[in-house]
């Protein structure tokens, strides 16, 4: 990224799930025990989306972990997988999963050049702290925020704001990633400057 592109940043802010954490990890551990792994770990993550956006529109607001499982027992459910062990050993590898090769480094050179970061995610708070904990991140984020000092979920701009409150910076202070094409979009709206790292093509 450019250094005009930086002027003024005193803060980057990354997206969790998809962006420093890859979401299929979970079940590439146990693929060996589903019929088509792939497919299983692409409609639990659309799943996964759809409920957050659903219930923030609907005011009926449940945690992250309960969201990732109600996607997973749908995910299942839809491929005949009908295994309560199995289902039980993929929420927990959702909280190991693994972080992108690149990931440490990018943010020790952004710490090094006296970035602080943060994580901003619809994770709860629980998953994200054993996330950054399993690729032993915690050293290099300043905070770790999660939606539910709100209760609800991106891409509402109160999410984004959460930023602006827990850091104590200004909008134009705080350069946002993430690899979600919704969510680069929600924060754009929001006022941050964005870093879309596109993973999927999309």
């Amino acid at each position: 990224m450019s250094a005009t592109r930086f002027k003024g940043i005193r803060a980057c802010v990354f997206d969790a799930y998809g962006t420093l954490f890859d979401v299929h990890s979970a079940v590439g551990r146990h693929s060996a025990r589903l019929p088509d792994a792939s497919a299983v770990s692409m409609l639990w993550r659309a799943k996964q989306l759809e409920y957050t956006w659903l219930r923030t529109l609907m005011g009926l607001y449940v945690d992250f972990w309960q969201i990732t499982q109600d996607a997973l027992d749908f995910a299942l459910d839809t491929y005949d997988v009908a295994d309560a062990a199995l289902q039980q050993d993929l929420m927990q590898a959702y909280l190991q999963l693994s972080c992108y090769p690149e990931v440490p480094e990018v943010l020790g050179e952004l710490k090094k050049k006296g970035f602080r970061c943060a994580i901003l995610s619809n994770g709860s708070t629980e998953m994200l702290n054993a996330a950054v904990r399993n690729s032993e991140l915690q050293d290099l984020f300043d905070a770790v925020i999660s939606v539910d000092l709100l209760g609800v979920y991106k891409p509402d701009p109160r999410v984004y704001r959460l930023a602006i409150d827990q850091l104590n910076l200004q909008v134009s202070e705080i350069i946002f990633h993430s690899s979600n094409a919704w969510d680069a979009a929600g924060a754009g709206a929001f006022g941050f400057k964005v870093a879309w790292i596109n993973r999927f093509g999309q």
